[in-house]
C-alpha cells in the first residue's frame, strides 16, 4: 500500500522543508511513500473563508483516486499515543486500500466535500498548528511508526 501525504500549498521555510525532506527519506526506508502538494491558490483576498476552503477542496478531491482510503488530519479528530499510531497504521496497511491518503487542509481547514470523501479524522494534537508545521509533525510521526512497528530504537517507552 503506497502513503501519500496531500497538502495544499508548498512549504515556504526553508528550514520547515529541510527537516520535513529528511524525514521522508526515512520514511521511504520503510514504505512507499510522497508528498503531493496541491497548488495553493491565488488572490485570496477577493474570497470568503467558506469559498477558500470549497476551491481548496475542488483541488484536494482531484488528487483522490476511487479506493483511496482517505484520512483528514484535522484538530476535531481522534487522537492516539504513538504506539496507537503505529497499531493502526499496520492494520490500515493490512487492510487491502492500494492507497492511504492524508491529507493537509490549508488556514482554513477542509470543506465539507472533502469531510465527506474521509472515512476518518485523526488529530496530532488538541493545540492548533499552522498547516505548515503539521507536515513535519506528521511525517516525524509516521518515521516513529515505521521504527516501532520494526521494534527498532527510535521510540522509547
Amino acid at each position: 500500500m503506497k502513503t501519500v501525504l496531500l497538502v495544499v500549498g508548498r512549504t515556504v521555510d526553508k528550514r520547515l522543508d529541510a527537516l520535513i525532506a529528511d524525514y521522508v527519506g526515512r520514511v521511504k526506508h520503510y514504505l512507499p511513500f510522497e508528498m503531493v502538494v496541491v497548488p495553493e491558490l491565488k488572490n485570496t483576498k477577493a474570497l470568503t473563508e467558506a469559498q477558500q476552503k470549497e476551491k481548496e477542496g475542488e483541488l484536494l478531491l482531484r488528487c483522490l483516486q476511487p479506493g483511496d482510503e482517505v484520512v483528514l488530519l484535522d484538530e476535531g479528530g481522534r487522537e492516539l499515543r504513538s504506539v496507537e499510531w503505529a497499531a493502526w497504521l499496520a492494520q490500515k496497511q493490512a487492510g487491502g486500500a492500494r492507497r492511504l491518503v492524508f491529507v493537509v487542509g490549508g488556514p482554513y481547514g477542509f470543506a465539507p466535500a472533502v469531510y465527506v470523501a474521509a472515512r476518518e479524522k485523526l488529530s496530532l494534537s488538541r493545540m492548533t498548528f499552522s498547516h505548515q508545521m503539521i507536515r513535519l509533525l506528521f511525517v516525524e510521526q509516521l518515521y516513529r511508526a515505521c521504527t516501532i512497528l520494526r521494534g527498532e530504537p527510535y521510540h522509547h517507552e
